[in-house]
């Protein structure tokens, strides 16, 4: 089983004074574990509301499957052939919002890549050690597309480029969390930890106690380092230990750079932590993207982001870490 790209340190003991024991539930869904422990709640409330959460998480997996069939690899079907599409309200919104995150990334995070992500074989539950034919690769860096070039009219959509692929994987979880939240509370529940294969997002407390999660080690098991989740609160990574192959002894993860076609090497694992917002789940995970591939340069396109607790482990290990975040994390080799 995959690495989690966060370890969520939960204790499940109780002080006497707690009513309820935490209620705890998994599941396999956008091919990752996912957890959600509740707090503060009896099983009557909080078996329904965690059931209904999972419920969504697999109507969205199913929704917007990059390659098994689904309503999104009939758009791209449609695009492939050049053609327009009529799609629901709730993708149109999720497109809208893709070509948004975009922009707001310097483009390099960009969902309209799938078929790029397909030249890699990562379009796919199992991958191959097979690198892509060098003219593929040579053709996309002289004639890159991306969801820039999708357009939406209300919502119908279509392409002026057959090459245009949307793949919502880079954000999807973490629109997931935000649905989460929102279901949670409309249940009543307003204690809980949502972790979707290591992007989590927090609720309230736990027992009074700020939730505490792990950012996983790139590579070694277990946390690199911990920090308490207040109410409100995303955080996300991205790795490259997460999909990736080996080749004659170099890594290739599923990260790629569109400008060059390739995977990014000079960055192991690049961690964000988001402030309380409605859109904080989408942001965690989005944000991860660009500021993993951007590499050295990552403070500033932070800034542009309005991002400000970052942590990042370069190709060599080095550990570059914001301000803001240093103030909150501990890591596990430290004293005390």
């Amino acid at each position: 089983m995959k690495r989690f790209i966060l370890v969520v340190l939960l204790s499940l003991l109780l002080s006497a004074c707690n009513r309820y024991a935490p209620h705890h539930q998994e599941s396999f869904v956008f091919g990752t574990r996912v957890e959600i422990l509740v707090a503060g709640a009896d099983e009557t409330k909080a078996r329904p509301a965690v059931s209904a959460v999972l419920r969504e998480f697999d109507r969205l997996h199913r929704a917007y499957h990059a390659w098994r069939p689904s309503p999104l690899t009939d758009l791209n079907t449609a695009l492939a052939a050049g053609k327009t599409l009529d799609v629901d309200s709730e993708m149109a919104a999720l497109l809208a919002d893709a070509q948004r995150f975009s922009a707001l990334g310097d483009g390099l995070f960009d969902p309209g890549i799938g078929y790029l992500i397909s030249v890699w074989g990562f379009h796919s539950d199992t991958f191959e050690a097979v690198l892509p034919d060098p003219a593929l690769l040579a053709d996309w860096r002289e004639n890159r597309v991306g969801i820039a070039e999708l357009q939406i009219d209300g919502q119908r959509v279509g392409s002026s480029s057959r090459r245009v692929a949307v793949d919502l994987g880079g954000f999807l979880k973490g629109c997931a969390l935000d649905r989460a939240a929102a279901i949670l509370r409309a249940h009543g529940v307003d204690n809980a930890l949502i972790n979707i294969g290591g992007n989590i997002m927090a609720l309230g407390s736990k027992n009074g106690e700020p939730w505490r999660v792990g950012i996983q080690h790139p590579r070694r098991p277990g946390p690199l380092a911990t920090l308490k989740l207040y109410d409100g609160e995303a955080i996300g990574t991205s790795g490259d230990y997460q999909r990736f192959f080996e080749l004659d002894g170099k890594r290739y993860c599923h990260l790629l750079d569109p400008r060059s076609g390739e995977p990014v090497t000079h960055t192991q694992a690049l961690t964000v932590l988001i402030s309380p917002r409605p859109d904080a789940g989408a942001l965690s995970d989005m944000a991860t993207k660009p500021l993993f591939i951007v590499g050295d340069s990552w403070p500033e396109l932070a800034v542009k982001l309005g991002i400000d607790q970052v942590l990042r482990v370069d190709a060599d290990g080095n550990i570059a870490v914001s301000p803001k975040m240093r103030e909150r994390i501990k890591f596990v080799d430290e004293p005390g």
